[in-house]
């Protein structure tokens, strides 16, 4: 495992390289603009909603003692909370409006590497690439939040909630790994294939997912540069995996 996530980090260079090189950029330009204008909602939503969390859950002391170091704790939870949940929503927003143009990136990557392989790819259009897109991130967010809760509770917890945060940061880097990584394998695979693909091969998505996550936390160039380095390091693996594999196949 620990093998693999490193493999899917390295990934990344040279990623850039190869966008001028197949010159892939004018590909990202709507990605780039989707994400800007997600960031800027939802960093918006983030900063107003934060206070009032944290006032939500202070409620649950009712006790005089201790009462302004639980308003203290409660709102740095809640603001965490805000944040983390407008993290994920972010994620999954771009990644599902993204896909009829990062399928386009994908499929010249994997032609620079093994020559035209059209013939093997199922035919999807691109509002049947939306619509996996959205169906894709719509299961992972559901998946994400189920494990993201329970995580979030343990920050309440001292000592513990530093162990909550390393393990919330790899949830969140395997589910961003997971959606450009199906950016590749919705020309090869079925909803059902592309999950269990993603699961047999997770040390190369968190891989991903770590540079993506921490590109986040880079102002304003995080944001636009997040996409093309992240899809175009998840596609060169993808392609690398399905054809070492032979699950390269065609499906109608």
């Amino acid at each position: 495992m620990i093998k693999n996530i490193i493999l899917g980090i390295k990934e990344y260079t040279g990623a850039f390289a190869l966008i001028s090189k197949l010159k892939l950029w004018k590909y990202f330009i709507i990605p780039i603009l989707i994400s800007v204008v997600t960031a800027i909602l939802i960093g918006v939503e983030v900063y107003v909603l934060s206070d009032n969390i944290g006032a939500y859950i202070s409620k649950i002391w009712i006790w005089d003692w201790g009462k302004e170091g639980f308003i203290a704790i409660s709102n740095f939870v809640g603001g965490v909370i805000v944040l983390v949940i407008g993290l994920i929503l972010y994620k999954h927003i771009i990644m599902a409006l993204s896909a009829p143009f990062m399928s386009p990136v994908s499929e010249k990557i994997e032609q620079h590497y093994y020559g035209d392989l059209k013939h093997l790819h199922r035919k999807t259009s691109i509002t049947e690439q939306l619509l996996r897109g959205i169906a894709i991130n719509l299961r992972n967010l559901f998946k994400e939040l189920l494990f993201t809760i329970p995580i979030l509770i343990l920050k309440f917890i001292p000592i513990v909630n530093i162990f909550s945060t390393i393990l919330l940061f790899i949830v969140q880097a395997y589910y961003a790994g997971f959606g450009n990584m199906d950016y590749t394998l919705e020309r090869h695979l079925n909803y059902k294939e592309s999950v269990n693909f993603v699961k047999r091969n997770k040390g190369y998505a968190i891989g991903n997912g770590i540079v993506f996550m921490l590109f986040l936390l880079i102002p304003i160039i995080g944001i636009i540069i997040v996409l093309p380095l992240s899809v175009t390091a998840a596609s060169k693996k993808t392609v690398q995996l399905m054809h070492n594999k032979h699950e390269v196949v065609y499906e109608k």
